[in-house]
């Protein structure tokens, strides 16, 4: 009882964000606020056209052009890339576009305004060619955009015989589903600044979630050695993905007019550059033929994929990744196929957004069985309920589920503490009244999601992180991993002070600087909290166990201080830093793709209770519940802000957020038109947190940021068949497209 007590002083507490009183009081300082006298402010000259060659510049004699500093592709001094997965990406387009919005050159100049003035005076003659728009051009036309064909990635997962298994199951129910782009939408604008400090390092500072991306990146595109590029996060207005990659694109600009000025350069986006010119979550379409007995036994699923990447690799092959090791959703099945593959289009490249792939193959899975349902005459919360994973169960790459599965959990403590079954029955009766106005209708969604990153990916990055011990005594946190309004800073702090038994106050978390912090890998993948919290406990543990052989405790501050001088000695501060470290009993695969794709996953189950009127086909969401298994909550409170903003995310995507897009350009890349949730659009949102430990989670924790963004689209789409009785198997379901089935039914 006093070791559990003990564990629970700080970790399992809903202690208030370490952030939190500057970000209110106004004095957080993003890009934009920081003061660099003299800098100048970048602009981007961008294509117009999808896809073509670039004939020439045309540059206004009329105008002031010695008041600016210009740059093209030409001032690039390393290789002009954007060092990412593949290096298929110019920094600046040279001789060919290949999407509207491409960035063709840089102009600086003392004032903004003059900066965006200088745009207007400059001219870009094309020779355009046929661009490929869609998905279905792209595998039809089959254009020699890379390669030998469109297809940036491929992947194939088998699992049985499942052709054999489709052909002797009683029923086999097929199904087509379609998901859209979505905007990340972050309060904050991308915005970077760049300098050359004296010595020749080029500094970078600005909105980001991966700093040792932007600085890869950078010493690529510059020819420099590693010890003379420095990135530093500022404080970040919000993520989603949207600030994983493609903050190495204006990085790199901002520093390219820094090089050629020999001055500070700012670089921010207005919100209508960033919607139209960053990328966005993947489209997909997804075919499902599903094998299953009489009484809704699960028998063979048969899987086809196939998202939009736009027209660069980016990070395409791992949301392709991860969208297909979660496209046979968290059920067993001896018979798998799942094939999946992403396209090259002549639109903007996409890249990572919350859920990365796993939203787009969830929806279709979990919608999937509301179709089953229909076929069957058998309620799909009793389909689930029989084929669910359970400790023992076996997953679609053959990985057998040992520890830490809550997926029955989830379903049945959503269901019981929304009331599903009861409330189907009282909405039935509902809509049977013609004089009601509107149509009610619940759903139900069960998900699973990879905590880390997949297969291998852990032991590739090799992240380090570790702890400081000052010798004033304080204990200072060091990783790489960003705080961009998740909670970080506040949860490292607890896992340390929980760790070293050590009063928080004396816990701080340093600022993610490549010049200062190990490479603890992206803010990325749910695997902050997972995995470099593990590390932070393991550097914790070094340093306790150092405490304890000096016969010193961290009991208090003045504890902490004796302790520090004595360990320290002459010298300001003692590191511990540690390495990641596979676990022996996780084993994967990359070239069958058979295995353990991650070491754990989280589970979560959404019930979704709405109405739709009758009249404009508007849907109300009336309240959403969830239950979600994230392991152990290390702040139980940050932990529900995550699930209810994702939930609100997601909520967004399902409804709401329609992407609006002409000759491969965004045509709504603003906030007037193309909608988002606000607060008066969301629902109460009753979350139950589900805890299963996970033993290689610092104090059982698992993932927890993506895992809420998956699971709402389905809930609500199954809700809007029970209420209504038209199928929408495309996202979002707007007034328009429930009109548009309403009369084509009727």
């Amino acid at each position: 009882m006093k070791s559990l007590q003990k564990q629970e002083k700080f970790v399992g507490r809903s202690g208030l964000r370490r952030e939190g009183p500057a970000k209110l009081c106004g004095l957080a300082r993003y890009v934009d606020d920081l003061p660099l006298p003299g800098c100048l402010h970048g602009v981007t000259l961008r294509s117009s056209i999808p896809c073509g060659r670039i004939k020439g510049l045309r540059f206004d004699p009329a105008f002031a052009w010695d008041e600016c500093v210009v740059v093209t592709a030409k001032d690039i001094p390393g290789k002009n890339v954007v060092a990412l997965i593949e290096d298929d990406q110019p920094l600046l387009a040279d001789g060919r576009v290949r999407h509207p919005q491409e960035p063709i050159a840089l102009i600086a100049h003392l004032s903004r305004a003059r900066a965006y003035e200088a745009l207007k005076h400059v001219r870009v003659d094309y020779e355009p060619e046929e661009p490929v728009l869609t998905i279905e051009d792209s595998l039809a036309k089959k254009r020699l955009l890379h390669g030998a064909d469109n297809v940036f990635k491929r992947f194939e997962i088998v699992k049985g015989d499942v052709d054999k298994a489709l052909a002797e199951s009683d029923v086999v129910v097929s199904g087509e589903y379609r998901v859209p782009h979505q905007e990340q939408a972050y309060i904050e604008n991308n915005g970077m600044a760049a300098w050359v400090e004296k010595d020749g390092t080029l500094v970078v500072t600005g909105s980001l979630q991966c700093p040792y991306y932007v600085h890869k990146a950078l010493m690529k595109a510059f020819g420099l050695p590693e010890s003379k590029v420095r990135v530093v996060q500022a404080t970040t207005g919000g993520g989603f993905g949207g600030k994983e990659e493609y903050p190495s694109m204006i990085a790199g600009h901002a520093a390219l007019l820094a090089l050629k000025s020999g001055k500070a350069v700012k670089i921010v986006y207005d919100r209508a550059e960033d919607m139209a010119a960053t990328t966005k979550r993947h489209p997909a379409v997804v075919r499902h033929r599903t094998g299953l007995s009489k009484d809704g036994k699960l028998l063979a699923q048969d899987v086809e994929v196939v998202m939009d990447g736009g027209a660069y690799v980016t990070l395409s092959p791992v949301v392709l990744s991860r969208g297909t090791l979660h496209a046979a959703g968290p059920y067993e099945c001896d018979h798998v196929r799942v094939r999946a593959s992403v396209v090259a289009t002549n639109t903007p490249p996409n890249g990572a957004f919350r859920g990365f792939g796993a939203p787009q193959t969830l929806f279709a899975v979990e919608l999937h069985w509301e179709k089953i349902s229909q076929s069957l005459g058998i309620d799909s919360l009793t389909l689930r309920r029989k084929n669910a994973f359970d400790l023992g169960s076996t997953t679609a790459t053959g990985q057998k589920l040992s520890e830490s599965v809550g997926a029955r959990e989830c379903l049945e403590r959503a269901a019981l503490r929304s009331g599903y079954a009861a409330r189907r029955k009282r909405y039935d009766l509902w809509n049977k009244n013609p004089r009601n106005r509107t149509w009610r209708g619940a759903g139900l969604a069960l998900v699973h999601h990879g905590a880390g990153f997949t297969g291998s990916g852990e032991v590739y990055l090799a992240s380090k992180a570790g702890v400081e011990l000052t010798r004033d005594g304080r204990v200072v946190v060091l990783a790489a991993s960003t705080e961009i309004g998740q909670g970080t800073n506040t949860m490292f702090s607890q896992i340390a002070a929980e760790t070293l038994g050590a009063p928080l106050d004396c816990v701080e978390v340093a600022g993610p600087d490549t010049g200062r912090v190990p490479n603890s890998g992206p803010t990325v993948a749910s695997r902050t909290c997972m995995v470099v919290g593990a590390l932070v406990r393991r550097a914790c543990l070094q340093l306790k166990d150092e405490l304890d052989r000096a016969g010193r405790g961290a009991r208090d501050a003045a504890a902490l201080r004796r302790a520090a001088r004595l360990l320290c000695g002459r010298e300001a501060s003692r590191r511990f830093i540690v390495e990641y470290e596979p676990p022996p009993e996780v084993r994967w695969d990359d070239a069958s793709y058979k295995g353990d794709a991650y070491g754990v996953y989280s589970y979560a189950c959404c019930v979704a209770d709405l109405e739709v009127d009758k009249a404009t086909f508007e849907v109300r969401v009336l309240r959403l519940t969830t239950a979600q298994d994230i392991g152990k909550a290390i702040n139980p409170l940050l932990a529900e802000g995550q699930i209810v903003g994702g939930t609100a995310q997601a909520l967004g995507y399902a409804l709401l957020e329609n992407p609006v897009y002409k000759d491969g350009a965004m045509l709504n890349a603003q906030l007037t038109n193309y909608i988002i949730p606000t607060a008066p659009d969301t629902p109460p949102i009753d979350v139950e947190l589900v805890e299963r430990p996970y033993s290689r989670g610092p104090f059982g924790a698992k993932g927890v940021g993506e895992l809420p963004m998956d699971v709402p689209a389905p809930a609500i789409a199954a809700a809007v068949f029970h209420a209504t009785g038209l199928w929408v198997a495309s996202l979002p379901i707007t007034p328009e497209c429930l009109c548009r089935e309403f009369h084509d039914r009727f």
